[in-house]
């Protein structure tokens, strides 16, 4: 079975809720906060953090008012950069490019080198969902709020 980890999973609520900080002055959000507002353990939390700092998807501030901020907005963060940052590369087998481990049979190989066609395709469907993406499917449609509301028609009422 294909499964992302644990660490994903928790780095996607914590980068939704990290996005909650207004832009104003450049806010910040402590560990402990996000372990408070998520229910994630503050450890976790931490660990997850640390990961997506060198991942280059989170900013970390040290001092009195310390923290951590998005580096970029959900709409430019792919699913496939947090799984990058925490897993490492999108490598469904050994013999896929970017896999951390080469293959035993590698020489014997009947498939070698067609893994990379499921592997591209799964990266480009990762790729191509974003973190705004999986906000939005966490509101419900009756709560969603457009800040630029499209131009819409109406139909006239029939008499």
């Amino acid at each position: 079975m294909l499964r992302l980890s644990k660490l994903t999973d928790y780095a996607v609520v914590v980068l939704i809720k990290l996005s909650t900080t207004p832009d104003i002055c450049d806010a910040v959000q402590t560990s402990p906060g996000i372990a408070a507002a998520t229910g994630v353990p503050e450890p976790t939390v931490a660990k997850v953090l640390k990961a997506l700092t060198s991942g280059g998807l989170v900013a970390s501030q040290r001092g009195a008012r310390g923290g951590y901020r998005l580096l970029r907005s959900l709409d430019d963060i792919a699913i496939a950069d947090v799984i990058a940052a925490i897993d490492g590369p999108i490598a469904l087998t050994a013999c896929v490019d970017g896999a951390a481990t080469p293959c035993e049979t590698q020489g014997l190989c009947a498939v070698k080198g067609r893994w990379d066609l499921v592997n591209d395709a799964i990266r480009r469907a990762l790729g191509g969902i974003t973190l705004a993406d999986m906000r939005e499917a966490s509101i419900p449609p009756a709560f969603r709020f457009d800040p630029a509301p499209r131009a819409r028609s109406f139909a006239p009422l029939a008499e």
